[in-house]
């Protein structure tokens, strides 16, 4: 049993394997320290890249392609480790053991389940490229969307980052550099305790991809886990290798899987209200992308509602276990506010401005 696994997800990643293996490999070295790649049954030339290329990294093979939620859970029962990184197949490492910030703070607060690094835009071209890329002390990177310095959702399910919000991303000024508290950690580079990761049920197969590690991470809070952000390590992402933004598909996976998540885990107070208002404001985004001349992902999201009402009944009794977990003193995971309303009414478009009035 080793003390940290580094786990990369790929599926038809070969490229992305060659790019930025070497670098996760170059910065993870040490002792109890292992990376793994586990394949989702890819149709290219992924394991043979491996096996030439990386011979000395372990693969895991699965039969099929079972999306990020159930690959992941299927390798990890084949992997033994204290901590479980999953980490996405298109992250860069730049900063030489980038673990030990993580690894120190995990090792020392037994409370907290999970914890992410800072999460960085990795660009085509670094620092400006071109034929005038900025001089050094102007180089500013961006956060990277799917995960930045840790992430929120608001009171209808909305997620957010210390970093994002919807599509303002930042540059890292330094201004998120605290080791902070969060609702959820990024499925792009999370370190997790894997007995805490199976006592909480691991990640929802059915949600295929998308959402699923907030899911995860909202059940460990209501079990009363801290999750946390440690900006003294770094990664970056290339992000959108999959599906890109916009792909009907990764539309109707991000609105069912969000609906689900909302059922499993707002306690009773909350449930009905929020499915309610949140099902309005899926017609008010399915309108929007009819307006603007795009019948597939509108269609998008009435499969999303239509496959959600068909998954519910299914989800009842998960939903009493998850609800079983809660303690006596109820605290609320979600922020209190309407993202939507504070975003584009009020023209709050930062974390530190919904901080504010959120009192996170």
């Amino acid at each position: 049993m080793c003390k940290v696994a580094i786990v990369i997800l790929n599926w038809n990643g070969a490229e992305m394997m060659r790019r930025y293996l070497p670098s996760v490999i170059q910065c993870s070295q040490g002792d109890g320290v292992e990376v793994i790649v586990a394949d989702n049954a890819s149709t290219d030339n992924s394991i043979s890249l491996l096996q030439t290329e990386f011979p000395d990294i372990r693969i895991i093979q699965l039969d099929k392609n079972y999306g990020f939620a159930d690959g992941y859970n299927r390798a990890l029962h084949e992997v033994e480790a204290t901590y479980y990184v999953l980490l996405n197949s298109d992250v860069e490492i730049r900063q030489s053991q980038w673990l030990q910030p993580m690894i120190d703070y995990m090792d020392t607060h037994p409370q907290v389940a999970a914890c992410q690094p800072k999460l960085l835009k990795l660009q085509a071209t670094p620092h400006g490229g071109g034929q005038n890329p900025l001089p050094l002390g102007e180089i500013r990177e961006r956060f990277e969307y799917a995960g930045a310095a840790g992430g929120f959702i608001d009171k209808y399910g909305y997620p957010y980052c210390r970093g994002r919000v919807f599509d303002t991303i930042e540059e890292d000024k330094g201004q998120y550099d605290d080791i902070a508290s969060v609702m959820w950690t990024t499925g792009a580079a999370m370190m997790v305790r894997s007995d805490i990761y199976w006592k909480a049920g691991g990640l929802d197969a059915r949600f295929f991809a998308h959402m699923e590690e907030i899911d995860l991470c909202w059940r460990m809070r209501i079990m009363g886990y801290e999750l946390v952000c440690i900006p003294q390590s770094s990664a970056f992402h290339l992000g959108g290798a999959t599906l890109n933004q916009g792909n009907p598909r990764k539309t109707f996976l991000n609105f069912r899987n969000n609906l689900l998540m909302l059922y499993k885990n707002l306690p009773d107070s909350k449930l009905t209200s929020v499915l309610r208002m949140r099902t309005l404001l899926d017609w008010v985004a399915a309108m929007q992308f009819l307006i603007k001349g795009d019948p597939q992902n509108m269609k998008a999201i009435f499969k999303a509602h239509k496959e959600f009402k068909q998954l519910k009944p299914q989800y009842a009794t998960i939903r009493q276990q998850i609800q079983g977990y809660r303690t006596s003193v109820l605290q609320s995971e979600t922020s209190e506010f309407s993202l939507l309303w504070q975003y584009y009414v009020k023209g709050r478009k930062t974390y530190k401005a919904l901080h504010l009035i959120n009192n996170i």
